[in-house]
């Protein structure tokens, strides 16, 4: 018989056989009891929640420890829907008006909050009520008394589930945990997010027939591709084994030499940096070869919080990050809030479709104090150390004109105040609407340097909302008209010795390497865990090669064509 193989999304990369564990974590729902004492109720929903952010704050550790500062990260929402007023408000007054039981107060007071994300219409908020729904469980638990102890494994599984909440994620054994597998979720799931950082293989959105698999079904996980091979026989878990012997050995080799230059057969060197999400990741850049911060997602210090981050605090992290990078550059991206990131404290309007919408430099362009605030810390920071300041989702030269005098704006402030700043820092933008790519011989003109953001071109490129489930899978950065618009840009951006640098997925798959060194991308900046094998890669071509397998890529029709023939052309 065929081996049957569900599809879902790719949510994790990487490949792995093994038994399966249906993992599910039961739901508590509690029926309204009446109470004579609400205000005793009150009390014990009090404590519950004082208990409940000390269990927080300690994943939030864990999660820190494990992925990183941008893991932890989702965490901190946690702690604030737990000190929300308005929800508390809310609780108290149900269970004062009803004389209700607090855990049920509680119970309808998180249901409301949910509902009102699902019904925005946005597939990253509605999948932000994982959240909201995780913390209220584990307030529930606590008031009923119900252990929340970590799941022991016996033995290394693949985990299985309808979907899994943070908690659920950070607390599993990782050394057993060989990949995961959800029949929900999407690319921006916590899941995904956590199983990314953590190197584990993941594929969401499989679908129900996922859960109806018996406990030690054999499978085959393919979070590259989003596949899952259901009970292979004996010669295709041979055949996958091979593939998984032979990454594991190229992984080894390649980590003997991450701290080597990228350099091509015939002596080109291409630029290998890291994307980081927060202060603890430079740490592991800097571990497994980056020579530099090609992306400096500054939103970090942006989200999950009721205010905005003053210019100390900003300053403070911003200046951490730079110094433990040394001297090695740091491209940081000014906030890029808005579409599939929102800050409710902004009060933004609700967009129907946010991605087209206010975001990136348009935000903080109509925002000038937020802005003039986070580069004022930029500056101070940046003295002393090779700081580049890139501004997201341009489509003009007028955006990165006023952009430039906002840095003036802010350099001259500190200035005036005395304060040490970067006296220069090169400008760039990132290059992810068709618009910048088509207009990138004007923009080169006016900065320093662009860099590709492959994730954003691909969906804005093919129309496909990347956070779509439904649509995800055609948001493909090897396609031939995303190709098409890098090849452009960096024709463009020769003539005007403007670099060019990819940060967007496509730059930490090694398959995709010659066409980005056939291309003549400058740089490329990654995920840390991905370097050591995209370095490998690039040491496999000479640059002659790599351009005429671009060509050749350029000319082809659809994004499955190209990938075809890289695996064609590719080297070990």
């Amino acid at each position: 018989m065929p081996t049957k193989t569900l599809q879902g999304i790719g949510a994790s990369p990487g490949l792995v056989i093994g038994p399966i564990l249906c993992y599910e974590v039961p739901k508590l729902v509690v029926e309204c009891q009446q109470v004579d004492r609400p205000e005793q109720q009150i009390s014990r929903l009090q404590a519950a929640l004082h208990q409940a952010q000390q269990e927080v704050n300690a994943l939030s550790v864990q999660a820190m420890r494990d992925g990183g500062s941008g893991e932890a990260a989702i965490f901190e929402v946690h702690e604030m829907f737990l000190s929300d007023p308005e929800l508390l408000q809310q609780v108290r007054s149900t269970v004062e008006t009803q004389r209700c039981n607090a855990e049920y107060a509680w119970q309808e007071a998180i249901h409301a909050y949910a509902e009102t994300l699902r019904v925005l219409g946005s597939e990253y908020l509605a999948e932000r009520t994982q959240d909201i729904e995780d913390v209220q469980q584990r307030v529930l638990r606590i008031l009923q008394g119900t252990s929340t102890q970590a799941t022991h494994l016996e033995k290394p599984v693949v985990i299985v589930s309808a979907d899994l909440a943070p908690s659920d994620t950070v607390v599993l054994e990782k050394k057993k945990v060989l990949a995961f597998c959800t029949a929900s979720g999407g690319p921006t799931s916590h899941v995904a997010i956590l199983s990314k950082a953590l190197g584990i293989p993941a594929v969401v959105g499989l679908g129900e027939d996922i859960r109806h698999l018996d406990n030690d079904t054999i499978v085959i996980v393919d979070g590259t591709h989003g596949e899952v091979l259901i009970e292979p026989d004996a010669a295709i878990i041979n055949q996958y084994q091979q593939r998984i012997n032979a990454h594991s050995q190229r992984r080894q080799e390649a980590l003997k030499y991450a701290h080597q230059p990228a350099m091509t057969l015939d002596g080109k060197r291409i630029e290998i940096a890291a994307n980081l999400g927060g202060t603890t990741d430079a740490k592991a850049a800097l571990e497994y070869g980056a020579e530099g911060v090609g992306l400096l997602r500054t939103e970090f210090l942006f989200l999950n919080r009721n205010a905005a981050p003053d210019e100390e605090e900003q300053t403070a992290v911003y200046r951490a990050i730079l110094q433990a990078m040394g001297q090695h550059p740091v491209v940081a991206r000014t906030l890029d809030i808005g579409g599939d990131k929102p800050a409710p404290y902004l009060q933004l309007p609700v967009e129907m479709n946010p991605f087209l919408g206010i975001r990136g430099l348009r935000l903080t362009l109509m925002l000038p104090e937020l802005f003039q605030t986070q580069l004022r810390a930029l500056l101070r920071a940046g003295a002393g150390h090779h700081l580049k300041i890139m501004f997201p989702m341009v489509t003009s030269c007028e955006e990165i004109q006023q952009a430039r005098h906002h840095i003036e704006q802010a350099r001259a402030d500190l200035s005036t105040r005395g304060i040490e700043a970067a006296l220069h820092c090169e400008v760039g933008i990132m290059v992810e609407v068709p618009a910048a790519a088509l207009m990138a011989d004007r923009l080169a003109e006016v900065v320093d340097f662009f860099s590709i953001g492959t994730n954003d071109l691909a969906q804005y490129t093919l129309a496909a909302d990347r956070t779509n489930t439904s649509v995800t899978g055609l948001a493909d950065a090897l396609h031939p008209a995303v190709l098409r618009l890098i090849h452009m840009v960096v024709e463009a951006a020769r003539s005007h010795h403007c670099r060019v640098a990819i940060c967007g997925e496509l730059a930490s798959d090694p398959l995709a390497v010659p066409i980005l060194l056939g291309l003549g991308l400058d740089e490329l900046s990654m995920n840390a865990h991905a370097i050591p094998l995209v370095k490998q890669a690039i040491r496999h071509y000479t640059a002659v090669e790599a351009h005429s397998i671009a060509i050749h890529a350029l000319a082809l029709d659809s994004a499955a064509e190209v990938r075809t023939y890289l695996q064609q052309q590719a080297r070990s």
